[in-house]
Protein backbone atom coordinates (compact mmCIF):
# COMPACT_ATOMS: atom_id res chain seq x y z
CA UNK A 1 0.00 0.00 0.00
CA UNK A 2 1.34 3.43 -0.93
CA UNK A 3 2.08 5.92 1.76
CA UNK A 4 -0.67 8.50 2.28
CA UNK A 5 -0.43 12.11 1.16
CA UNK A 6 0.04 14.51 4.04
CA UNK A 7 -3.39 16.18 4.36
CA UNK A 8 -4.17 16.70 8.07
CA UNK A 9 -7.84 16.27 8.99
CA UNK A 10 -9.91 17.10 12.04
CA UNK A 11 -9.33 13.74 13.72
CA UNK A 12 -5.60 14.15 13.31
CA UNK A 13 -5.68 17.57 14.96
CA UNK A 14 -7.76 16.31 17.88
CA UNK A 15 -5.44 13.35 18.36
CA UNK A 16 -2.47 15.70 18.22
CA UNK A 17 -3.92 17.93 20.92
CA UNK A 18 -4.44 14.94 23.22
CA UNK A 19 -0.97 13.60 22.52
CA UNK A 20 0.73 16.90 23.31
CA UNK A 21 -1.29 17.22 26.51
CA UNK A 22 -0.01 13.82 27.62
CA UNK A 23 3.56 14.28 26.45
CA UNK A 24 4.90 15.92 29.62
CA UNK A 25 5.25 12.50 31.23
CA UNK A 26 6.58 10.87 28.04
CA UNK A 27 9.52 13.23 27.88
CA UNK A 28 11.17 11.48 30.79
CA UNK A 29 10.48 7.91 29.65
CA UNK A 30 14.10 7.40 28.57
CA UNK A 31 15.41 7.87 32.10
CA UNK A 32 16.42 5.15 34.59
CA UNK A 33 14.07 4.99 37.59
CA UNK A 34 15.49 5.95 41.01
CA UNK A 35 15.04 2.40 42.32
CA UNK A 36 16.92 0.90 39.38
CA UNK A 37 19.59 3.59 39.64
CA UNK A 38 20.13 2.75 43.31
CA UNK A 39 20.42 -0.94 42.49
CA UNK A 40 22.99 -0.25 39.75
CA UNK A 41 25.07 1.87 42.13
CA UNK A 42 25.08 -0.60 45.01
CA UNK A 43 25.97 -3.90 43.33
CA UNK A 44 29.25 -5.27 41.99
CA UNK A 45 30.18 -8.48 40.29
CA UNK A 46 28.30 -10.37 37.58
CA UNK A 47 24.48 -10.21 37.75
CA UNK A 48 23.17 -11.57 34.45
CA UNK A 49 19.45 -12.01 35.16
CA UNK A 50 18.94 -8.68 37.00
CA UNK A 51 20.65 -6.75 34.21
CA UNK A 52 18.63 -8.59 31.55
CA UNK A 53 15.50 -7.58 33.46
CA UNK A 54 16.63 -3.95 33.67
CA UNK A 55 17.37 -3.89 29.94
CA UNK A 56 14.00 -5.36 29.00
CA UNK A 57 12.23 -2.99 31.39
CA UNK A 58 14.01 0.00 29.90
CA UNK A 59 12.96 -0.88 26.37
CA UNK A 60 9.35 -1.71 27.21
CA UNK A 61 8.91 1.51 29.21
CA UNK A 62 11.08 3.67 26.93
CA UNK A 63 8.48 5.62 24.97
CA UNK A 64 11.07 7.28 22.79
CA UNK A 65 12.36 3.91 21.59
CA UNK A 66 8.84 2.56 21.13
CA UNK A 67 7.70 5.60 19.13
CA UNK A 68 10.66 5.35 16.79
CA UNK A 69 10.24 1.59 16.39
CA UNK A 70 6.54 2.12 15.70
CA UNK A 71 7.44 4.56 12.95
CA UNK A 72 10.05 2.24 11.47
CA UNK A 73 7.66 -0.70 10.98
CA UNK A 74 4.59 1.38 10.13
CA UNK A 75 4.67 0.64 6.40
CA UNK A 76 6.61 -2.61 6.48
CA UNK A 77 4.40 -5.53 5.45
CA UNK A 78 6.89 -8.37 4.89
CA UNK A 79 8.56 -10.19 7.77
CA UNK A 80 12.01 -9.99 6.18
CA UNK A 81 11.70 -6.21 5.89
CA UNK A 82 10.64 -5.89 9.53
CA UNK A 83 13.52 -8.15 10.59
CA UNK A 84 16.03 -6.17 8.52
CA UNK A 85 15.08 -2.72 9.80
CA UNK A 86 14.70 -3.81 13.41
CA UNK A 87 18.09 -5.55 13.20
CA UNK A 88 19.72 -2.38 11.85
CA UNK A 89 18.23 -0.37 14.71
CA UNK A 90 19.28 -3.02 17.25
CA UNK A 91 22.82 -3.17 15.85
CA UNK A 92 23.26 0.58 16.05
CA UNK A 93 21.69 0.70 19.50
CA UNK A 94 23.96 -2.08 20.78
CA UNK A 95 27.21 -0.63 19.40
CA UNK A 96 26.97 2.77 21.04
CA UNK A 97 25.40 1.52 24.27
CA UNK A 98 28.21 -0.99 24.86
CA UNK A 99 31.09 1.18 23.64
CA UNK A 100 29.71 4.31 25.28
CA UNK A 101 29.64 2.75 28.74
CA UNK A 102 32.86 0.76 28.29
CA UNK A 103 34.89 3.80 27.19
CA UNK A 104 32.98 6.35 29.25
CA UNK A 105 31.88 8.59 26.42
CA UNK A 106 30.56 11.76 28.02
CA UNK A 107 27.64 13.32 26.17
CA UNK A 108 24.95 15.62 27.54
CA UNK A 109 21.87 13.48 28.22
CA UNK A 110 19.64 16.44 27.33
CA UNK A 111 21.22 16.87 23.91
CA UNK A 112 21.15 13.17 23.08
CA UNK A 113 17.52 12.83 24.17
CA UNK A 114 16.59 15.92 22.15
CA UNK A 115 18.11 14.24 19.08
CA UNK A 116 16.16 11.08 19.91
CA UNK A 117 13.02 13.22 19.92
CA UNK A 118 14.08 14.49 16.51
CA UNK A 119 14.43 10.89 15.30
CA UNK A 120 10.74 10.38 16.08
CA UNK A 121 9.85 13.53 14.12
CA UNK A 122 12.04 12.47 11.22
CA UNK A 123 10.53 9.00 10.95
CA UNK A 124 6.97 10.29 11.15
CA UNK A 125 7.65 12.88 8.41
CA UNK A 126 9.27 10.15 6.33
CA UNK A 127 6.16 8.00 6.74
CA UNK A 128 4.03 10.94 5.62
CA UNK A 129 6.12 11.27 2.46
CA UNK A 130 7.14 14.81 3.32
CA UNK A 131 10.72 14.57 2.03
CA UNK A 132 9.66 13.37 -1.40
CA UNK A 133 6.71 15.76 -1.68
CA UNK A 134 8.46 18.87 -0.42
CA UNK A 135 12.10 18.33 -1.39
CA UNK A 136 11.95 15.74 -4.16
CA UNK A 137 14.46 13.57 -2.28
CA UNK A 138 14.06 10.36 -0.28
CA UNK A 139 16.84 9.69 2.28
CA UNK A 140 18.14 6.13 2.53
CA UNK A 141 15.77 4.58 5.07
CA UNK A 142 18.12 1.74 6.04
CA UNK A 143 21.05 4.07 6.66
CA UNK A 144 18.90 6.47 8.70
CA UNK A 145 17.48 3.63 10.80
CA UNK A 146 21.02 2.48 11.64
CA UNK A 147 22.15 6.06 12.33
CA UNK A 148 19.30 6.73 14.72
CA UNK A 149 19.99 3.36 16.35
CA UNK A 150 23.48 4.64 17.13
CA UNK A 151 22.00 7.77 18.66
CA UNK A 152 19.45 5.88 20.76
CA UNK A 153 22.25 3.68 22.10
CA UNK A 154 24.32 6.74 22.97
CA UNK A 155 21.38 8.07 24.95
CA UNK A 156 21.14 4.89 26.98
CA UNK A 157 24.91 4.78 27.57
CA UNK A 158 24.77 8.35 28.83
CA UNK A 159 22.08 7.44 31.34
CA UNK A 160 23.96 4.38 32.59
CA UNK A 161 27.17 6.38 33.02
CA UNK A 162 25.36 8.84 35.26
CA UNK A 163 24.91 6.07 37.82
CA UNK A 164 28.55 4.96 37.87
CA UNK A 165 28.06 1.24 37.28
CA UNK A 166 30.76 -0.88 38.96
CA UNK A 167 33.68 -1.99 36.80
CA UNK A 168 33.59 -5.39 38.53
CA UNK A 169 31.63 -7.56 36.10
CA UNK A 170 31.03 -4.60 33.81
CA UNK A 171 31.24 -6.38 30.44
CA UNK A 172 29.01 -9.38 31.31
CA UNK A 173 26.49 -7.05 32.94
CA UNK A 174 26.43 -4.74 29.93
CA UNK A 175 25.99 -7.68 27.58
CA UNK A 176 23.16 -9.00 29.75
CA UNK A 177 21.56 -5.56 29.78
CA UNK A 178 21.80 -5.38 26.01
CA UNK A 179 20.24 -8.84 25.64
CA UNK A 180 17.43 -7.64 27.88
CA UNK A 181 16.97 -4.56 25.70
CA UNK A 182 16.60 -6.75 22.63
CA UNK A 183 14.12 -9.04 24.42
CA UNK A 184 12.11 -5.97 25.40
CA UNK A 185 12.30 -4.73 21.81
CA UNK A 186 10.91 -8.03 20.52
CA UNK A 187 8.06 -7.91 23.04
CA UNK A 188 7.23 -4.32 22.10
CA UNK A 189 7.47 -5.18 18.40
CA UNK A 190 5.01 -8.05 18.81
CA UNK A 191 2.45 -5.71 20.33
CA UNK A 192 3.05 -3.09 17.63
CA UNK A 193 2.64 -5.62 14.82
CA UNK A 194 -0.57 -6.99 16.32
CA UNK A 195 -2.02 -3.48 16.51
CA UNK A 196 -0.79 -2.64 13.00
CA UNK A 197 -2.28 -5.88 11.63
CA UNK A 198 -5.65 -4.93 13.05
CA UNK A 199 -5.52 -1.36 11.72
CA UNK A 200 -4.41 -2.45 8.24
CA UNK A 201 -7.56 -4.53 7.82
CA UNK A 202 -9.66 -1.37 8.05
CA UNK A 203 -10.66 0.61 4.96
CA UNK A 204 -9.87 3.72 6.98
CA UNK A 205 -6.22 2.77 7.45
CA UNK A 206 -4.91 5.59 5.19
CA UNK A 207 -6.65 8.13 7.45
CA UNK A 208 -5.42 6.35 10.56
CA UNK A 209 -1.91 6.40 9.11
CA UNK A 210 -1.93 10.16 8.64
CA UNK A 211 -3.39 10.78 12.10
CA UNK A 212 -0.92 8.46 13.82
CA UNK A 213 2.12 9.98 12.16
CA UNK A 214 0.96 13.55 12.76
CA UNK A 215 0.64 12.63 16.43
CA UNK A 216 4.17 11.21 16.31
CA UNK A 217 5.50 14.48 14.88
CA UNK A 218 4.05 16.46 17.76
CA UNK A 219 5.20 13.95 20.37
CA UNK A 220 8.70 14.21 18.93
CA UNK A 221 8.50 18.00 19.10
CA UNK A 222 7.37 17.77 22.73
CA UNK A 223 10.27 15.44 23.55
CA UNK A 224 12.76 17.77 21.86
CA UNK A 225 11.36 20.84 23.59
CA UNK A 226 11.45 19.23 27.02
CA UNK A 227 15.07 18.25 26.73
CA UNK A 228 16.22 21.50 25.14
CA UNK A 229 14.55 23.41 27.98
CA UNK A 230 16.16 21.03 30.46
CA UNK A 231 19.57 21.64 28.88
CA UNK A 232 19.17 25.42 28.99
CA UNK A 233 17.88 25.26 32.56
CA UNK A 234 20.85 23.11 33.67
CA UNK A 235 23.30 25.64 32.23
CA UNK A 236 21.73 28.67 33.91
CA UNK A 237 21.88 27.29 37.46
Amino acid sequence: MARPTFKPNFSALVATFIAVALSMNLAYAHDVTPGDAGYIQEIWGVHIIPFMYLGAKHMVTGYDHILFLFGVVFFLYKFRDVALYVSLFALGHSITMLLGVWYGWGVSAYIVDAIIGFSVIYKALDNLGVFTQWFGYQPNTKAMTFLFGLIHGTGLATKILEYQISEDGLLPNLLAFNVGVEIGQILALCVILIVMGYLRRSNRFPKYAVSANVVMVFLGIALMAQHIVGYLHSHTH
